[in-house]
């Protein structure tokens, strides 16, 4: 391997355990919703409460999900089994990155395939969030870890260009 394809592959490999790593803590975050909500309270009603007094609809949203996740979780905790499968689904999907973190040109159809489903975040948000009464805002939040997370994924898939067609040139036909 010459030095440039070595340099391309290192920066490669930053971004896609940037991508890993935000994907196992946004997974492992589905697990402990009532505890996490309730910081978010909390901290509207400490530090941010200059902020939450100026968007006192963020705040009524917040108390609102933190108080639904409680409720749920003490009257339906088997309810709680769902996001613990978002969670699960979370880090499967990461353990699917070891492949192009070995080899990105050989497993380019995983990031691709990373591509389409941050994309899929946004018809998602964008049907199912007022299904749901989810408000437009939140929404938003929702449909922006699609945006952010193709963001480290479009840049691996423009740095792997070149090692690409030097694989598909030296690749035996099939």
């Amino acid at each position: 391997m010459d030095g440039d394809s070595a340099v391309i592959l290192r920066k490669v490999r930053r971004w896609l355990w940037f991508f890993l790593v935000c994907l196992v803590l946004s997974g492992l975050t589905a697990f402990s919703l009532g505890t996490e909500t309730r910081w978010l309270v909390d901290f509207a009603h400490g530090p941010a409460a200059p902020l939450s007094d100026r968007v006192p609809a963020a705040l009524a949203w917040l108390e609102r999900v933190h108080t639904g996740v409680a409720e749920t979780n003490e009257r339906y905790p088997f309810l709680a089994y769902g996001t613990d499968w978002l969670a699960f689904a979370h880090l499967v999907i990461a353990a699917a990155f070891w492949g192009p973190l070995k080899d990105p040109v050989r497993n380019i159809w995983v990031i691709r395939w990373a591509v389409l489903a941050c994309g899929a975040v946004i018809p998602l948000a964008l049907i199912c969030g007022p299904l749901r009464g989810i408000p437009l805002t939140w929404r938003f939040i929702d449909m922006s870890f699609g945006v952010f997370g193709v963001v480290p994924l479009l840049i691996v898939l423009r740095a792997l260009r070149p090692l690409e067609r030097a694989f598909r040139e030296t690749a035996p036909a099939y």
